[in-house]
């Protein structure tokens, strides 16, 4: 591996044989749990619309969350780069997915809502522009095939 790619490993362990294995579609749990070396285990599941529980994350909030994450981290370099500072930032992302016949589905739109301080007023337009600089450079948002958008505000 060359030093301009980076590998990650994680491990998905199933934890929802109820005794039965996968015997009958309505048997088996789809809890499971994500991991990786030194940290600690994401307990998952199906999105309930798909036999899993409210209580744990799915795959599709999953997505959605790294959508988000990375366009938060590209942006925090971005501002920092470009001397603004930012001192609070959340972000209500919201994903669509549709499911198609036989059984399959895909996301068509992801659309990121960052609320984002900064910490004087003449930084704001920088501020709203640097959202663009972000997206174009975010590694996530550049290996999904659907569109993902964002609807900054900066205050």
């Amino acid at each position: 591996m060359n030093n301009k790619e980076h590998g990650y490993q994680v491990t998905v362990r199933w934890t929802g044989n109820t005794g039965t294995g996968t015997a009958t579609y309505r048997g088996y749990g789809r809890d499971h749990d994500i991991l990786a070396e030194g940290k600690p285990p994401v307990k998952a599941t199906a999105d309930p619309a798909f036999r899993g529980t409210a209580d744990r994350w799915n795959p599709e909030e999953l997505l959605v969350a790294s959508l988000s994450e990375c366009h938060l981290l590209t942006y925090l370099a971005e501002c920092t780069r470009a001397g603004v500072v930012v001192t609070a930032y959340s972000d209500a992302a919201c994903g669509i997915m549709r499911e198609e016949p036989g059984n399959g589905g895909r996301f068509v739109e992801v659309v990121l809502q960052p609320e984002v301080t900064v910490a004087e007023p003449d930084m704001i337009d920088k501020a709203v522009e640097l959202h663009d600089t972000a997206h174009q450079k975010c590694f996530i948002a550049n290996s999904v095939a659907f569109p993902v958008s964002h609807r900054p505000t900066v205050r």
